[in-house]
């Protein structure tokens, strides 16, 4: 394909070079003159490891494939020439945190202007990594206002968003876990995907707002997988223990730690073990005099989102209200800390009435820890409870699904007439939900 490449800084510069080894003529675009004319000569800007090596082979009389790399301060040029732009440029963070879009903003009007006297169809590639929202509010508005033109019947607009680091950025570039492309038609995103025929990775392709929000995810989880580790550190270093022997068989456990389990967007957590077990790790990093915002937010945080479901339940403007599931997951009785449980205490205190089903819960046979628990919390169990699961959706008003029970699955096969909030995102392979159905953060 021929690509031109607006903003030469890291991931333009790595997605030159690479684009045009594996064939591609590609016109690399910067205002900086300095910059365009050292990649003209086969040098790099970045100190990153294999780059130098692959622009001498791409740049000038040196390219020795198919594909070749130039560079120019002219955009109309390089507009003119090639059928897709990469959107290159920074976004950096401005004083209150915000995301400055000024270099994205002038890039855009800078192609649109380009696009302005070009009849074939052009589409422009967004690599900058921008808020969801930004390609829709900003690049596609910015374009059209610059070149007189419609997105998607004059030009495309599409999101590809990048996952190179620094140090192993080649690397990266040839080995992703995945590539996303972020499109709202689909000649644009087909047109993307010509850019990757060489990488053995999946190709997804989605809309320009989960694109945008892919990468966000991706960066904070990354953040957050480094502060966790660190602060593990500080409380083994306190009890005299080896972190990194601590964090090497931690990292062993790839059914639960490092796999997709717990991942999903969900209600809050709960249970025997982790609130309990939390605290108690929290608490040996005080006598241990460590401070832990991570560790010690996340309680805080699970709470804040059971107050989410609270907060809609109350404004639903039903009083009664079905909760299916009272279990803190499927396939358990067990009533510990479950936040279904905290869920209808709120409730009960706001005056609801309330109609329970879970056929794992049987009064009968509850003894133990499991009896005193619900004699504790929720003392008229006995008549809130029901095994009839028919029976409370016929009593209820808005039905509450705590958990993924394949008893609750056919709630959304559009037979069920009374509204349906989900806080456990019930299977539904098309994700398409009933105008009466409402998800908890979905």
């Amino acid at each position: 394909m021929k690509v031109s490449i607006f903003g030469l800084g890291y991931v333009g510069c790595v997605s030159a070079a690479c684009l045009a080894r594996q064939g591609h003529t590609v016109i690399g675009v910067d205002v900086n003159e300095f910059k365009v004319k050292l990649l003209a000569e086969g040098k790099s800007p970045i100190v990153e490891d294999q780059l130098e090596d692959i622009l001498k082979e791409v740049t000038g009389g040196n390219a020795k494939g198919p594909g070749s790399l130039r560079t120019t301060t002219n955009a109309t040029e390089a507009i003119q020439a090639t059928e897709i732009s990469l959107l290159c440029v920074p976004t950096p963070s401005n004083d209150n945190g915000s995301l400055n879009l000024d270099f994205v903003r002038r890039c855009a009007q800078q192609i649109g202007e380009c696009l302005k006297d070009k009849s074939d169809y052009h589409v422009v590639v967004v690599r900058s990594t921008m808020l969801p929202g930004s390609v829709e509010t900003v690049v596609i508005p910015e374009l059209e206002a610059a070149s007189g033109k419609t997105m998607g019947s004059d030009f495309g607009v599409a999101i590809n968003p990048e996952f190179l680091r620094e140090s192993t950025s080649v690397q990266d570039f040839y080995n992703p876990s995945v590539t996303v492309i972020g499109a709202n038609d689909e000649h644009s995103g087909k047109t993307v995907a010509k850019l990757y025929p060489f990488l053995d990775a999946p190709l997804v392709h989605t809309d320009l707002r989960t694109a945008e929000m892919v990468k966000y995810s991706c960066n904070a989880f990354h953040a957050l997988k480094v502060s966790f580790a660190n602060e593990i550190g500080a409380i083994c270093k306190g009890s005299g223990i080896d972190s990194h022997k601590v964090m090497e068989i931690f990292c062993m456990d790839r059914k639960l730690n490092l796999s997709p389990y717990y991942l999903k967007p969900g209600f809050a957590f709960g249970g025997s073990c982790l609130p309990k077990d939390l605290r108690a790790l929290t608490y040996l990093a005080r006598q241990n005099d460590v401070e832990t915002q991570i560790l010690s937010a996340i309680l805080p945080s699970n709470d804040t989102h059971l107050g989410r479901a609270v907060h809609w339940v109350l404004h639903s403007g039903k009083r009664k209200v079905g909760l299916l599931g009272l279990s803190f997951k499927p396939g358990t009785d067990d009533l510990r800390e479950s936040p279904m449980v905290r869920l209808a205490e709120s409730l009960i205190g706001k005056g609801y009435e309330l109609r329970i089903y879970d056929k794992n819960v049987s009064l009968s046979q509850l003894i133990g820890a499991n009896k005193a628990y619900i004699e504790k919390q929720i003392p008229h169990i006995s008549k809130l409870m029901s095994g009839d699961l028919q029976q409370v959706i016929d009593d209820s008003e808005l039905l509450v699904v705590g958990n993924n029970d394949p008893d609750f699955h056919g709630l959304l096969d559009g037979t069920c007439k009374t509204p349906v909030f989900d806080l456990a995102r019930l299977p539904n392979e098309e994700a398409t939900f009933p105008e009466n159905y409402e998800g908890l953060c979905w």
